[in-house]
């Protein structure tokens, strides 16, 4: 009986916890990337709701990267073809689970203020 509880708190541990996203981690991509073009961190993220970020930030962030990419302010960036693959590539699926963390949690109807530089 030992082992088998064992067992499967090893696989919830190996599984479940890597796969949470990490506030932490969505400021840091949000500061490195975001705030190139959104440059009032905290104005930007608390210009939404809640239910406004995980709208937009569902299925790995597909609306989000959809509206930059659509963007005609967006297409005049001098780094617009580098950021266009961001938004395309992996990196920005992979990352979104921890921006869409930060976003929510500072969003407007949050109560919480971000401490961007």
């Amino acid at each position: 009986m030992k082992k088998a509880f064992f067992i499967i708190i090893s696989i919830f541990f190996f599984t479940v916890i890597p796969s949470q996203a990490a506030l932490y981690k969505g400021q840091k991509v949000y500061s490195k990337v975001c705030m190139k073009c959104h440059t009032n961190g905290e104005a930007f993220v608390s210009n939404k709701k809640q239910k406004e970020w995980n709208s937009l930030m569902k299925n790995k962030g597909k609306k989000l990267a959809e509206l930059h990419l659509i963007s005609e302010d967006f297409k005049k960036e001098k780094q617009y073809q580098k950021y266009k693959k961001y938004f395309e590539g992996n990196e920005f699926k992979k990352k979104s689970k921890h921006l869409k963390q930060f976003l929510v949690e500072y969003a407007k109807d949050s109560g919480n203020v971000p401490a961007c530089n």
